[in-house]
């Protein structure tokens, strides 16, 4: 499928994990690409690819929904109406790196973030990890999955999206019995600073997903496809 994207890290050897990253409100996949960059080295064996909403938004940017006049009624509406094309982006590129949603991560920033957490409730396993920075459910879930464990990372000083709805989400998907951390980054406001994404590296590598303890007490074995060896 053709959409805007930009390729971060290619491995030589057929990838291990996959990557994906989702930019906020006219901002572009190169310069999201960026934060790609911070991933690279810890994750070697992953392709690793920012992609771009499918709007233009101002003169170098993109967007996956429009905010112009917004609402907190309208908001789930427009999600849901380009939700299916980000589902079919996310699985495109599992097909491209012949790797699966139990070694995929979408990680995201404001909009982008939006669309990550979002894609939970219509595609629920649709990834193993989401990496949200600074976003927010347009509504929050009634339920969740331990497929996807959601890793919130929200600056404690955000004024575009304010640091209450990560709490609400938080609080949400515990109660649904859904897998997620959250990290608060003192003073930060709208933005990833160095702190931010050493959470979200940790996350990433340290972090045991739910499933794993689940599949532990059930007698199972956990997978060794998942986004980050561990066990």
């Amino acid at each position: 499928m053709k959409h805007d994207h930009f390729v971060v890290q290619s491995p030589s050897a057929p990838a291990k994990q996959l990557l994906l990253l989702f930019h906020g409100v006219g901002d572009n996949p190169v310069a999201m690409g960026q934060i790609g960059s911070w991933f690279a080295p810890l994750f070697p064996e992953s392709l690793i690819v920012s992609i771009g909403g499918v709007e233009p938004c101002g003169p170098t940017g993109r967007q996956w929904f429009s905010v112009q006049g917004v609402t907190e009624e309208n908001r789930q509406q427009r999600i849901d109406a380009i939700m299916p094309t980000f589902i079919e982006t996310v699985r495109f590129w599992q097909k491209e790196s012949g790797v699966g949603p139990q070694a995929t991560a979408l990680i995201g920033f404001s909009q982008g973030s939006i669309m990550a957490l979002e894609s939970t409730k219509a595609a629920p396993g649709l990834a193993s990890r989401i990496i949200a920075f600074n976003g927010r459910f347009a509504t929050l879930p009634t339920k969740a999955s331990t497929a996807t464990t959601v890793h919130l990372i929200h600056g404690g000083e955000d004024s575009v999206i304010d640091l209450a709805y990560a709490v609400s989400a938080q609080e949400a998907l515990m109660q649904a019995g859904g897998d997620v951390t959250l990290d608060i980054v003192d003073e930060l406001g709208h933005a990833i600073d160095d702190r931010s994404m050493q959470f979200a590296l940790d996350h990433l590598r340290f972090t045991v997903p739910k499933h794993y303890f689940d599949e532990a007490l059930s007698g199972s074995k956990p997978q060794d496809d998942d986004i980050i060896e561990l066990m």
